[in-house]
This record gives structure tokens, sequence and C-alpha cells, in this order.
């Protein structure tokens, strides 16, 4: 999955005539990083893949999609592959075959500990869906304990963050606007 996300991110790049220099000015993400993404060197976060897609003006589902067929009615079953768990952190995009999504809904597994890092902000909004476990997100340095069932509207140009602070994996919807 990685390697088609960076062979994407790298065509999309040309095509618009950008190089990486001016992605990694946009991001704020080094030329480095960017370079070893391109050539399926390093993984990406979703965070950082958020980043680009709105540098290259396209929705993160983009990179994910496996054609550019039209708009397709989809149903998905088992979306979650036991061997992807060892990473801290489990991206799914759930769009489908649905070119150009007018939202972004993703799963999202943390492992036991798992974080993004540091804040993040980006355009537009974001609704968070707990499934399992408890989820902290941190809003402009405020803490919040979401439970399962629990849930969070924001604007996603307020840094935030999320976090696992328990033993458990927690398992949660992101649905964010796309980048316009």
């Amino acid at each position: 999955m990685n390697d088609l996300i960076g062979e994407r991110i790298k065509s999309l790049r040309k095509e618009r005539k950008l190089t990486l220099k001016q992605i990694a000015d946009h991001t704020n993400l080094s030329i480095s990083f960017l370079s070893q993404v391109e050539r399926s060197k390093s993984s990406i976060t979703l965070e950082s893949l958020k980043k680009i897609s709105e540098a290259l003006g396209v929705n993160p589902s983009y990179f994910f999609s496996k054609s550019d067929s039209k708009d397709a009615t989809t149903v998905m079953r088992n979306v979650i592959k036991t061997n992807t768990l060892h990473n801290p952190f489990f991206y799914m995009d759930l769009a489908g075959k649905i070119k150009n999504p007018l939202f972004n809904p993703i799963l999202v597994l943390l492992n036991p500990g798992a974080n993004r890092e540091d804040s993040y902000s980006h355009s537009g909004q974001e609704f968070l869906y707990v499934l399992e476990g408890k989820l902290t997100i941190i809003i402009d340095k405020e803490e919040h304990d979401l439970n399962p069932f629990d849930c969070i509207f924001l604007d996603s140009t307020t840094p935030h963050n999320w976090i696992n602070k328990t033993d458990s994996i927690v398992k949660f919807l992101c649905i964010s606007s796309t980048p316009v």
C-alpha cells in the first residue's frame, strides 16, 4: 500500500510541475522525508498525508483508491487485517471507490501508548466517534477523554492530537472534510 501511495504522490507532484522543495515549504515536512515517501523508503502518517494532499489539492483518499474509475457504491467487509496491527497506528480509508468524496471516512486503530507525536492542524473539520477503548484528544492543549460511543466535532484548524493512554487498542472513526 505505501508503495502505491509514494508513486501516486510523485506522479501527481510531477503532473502539477511542483518540486519537492515546494511541497516541503507548503507542508513543513523535510525534502528528505518526502523523497523517502515517494521512493517507498519511509512510511507516512495520516497527518503527513493530509498535509501533502492539501499541497497537491486532492483528497487524501486519492492515494488509496485502487483505480481511476467513476464513483461506485462500495461495500467493504472485514477491513482490518490482523497483520497490520503491529504499527502504532492503523488507518483504513473507508471511502471505497468513490472518486473525490466530499468527506474522508477513516477507521483508526491506536495501539497502547500510541500518539501522533505533535499537535497538528489542517483546513476543514473533523468528527471523531469512538468504537472501542478510551481515546484522549488534545485540542489546543485541553484534554478530552472519549469512551465508546462518545464523539467530538472540531475545527481542524485548531491544533489537535490523539493519544491512547491505555493498555488496550482504541478503535475510532475519523470523518474529516476534504481540502477545498
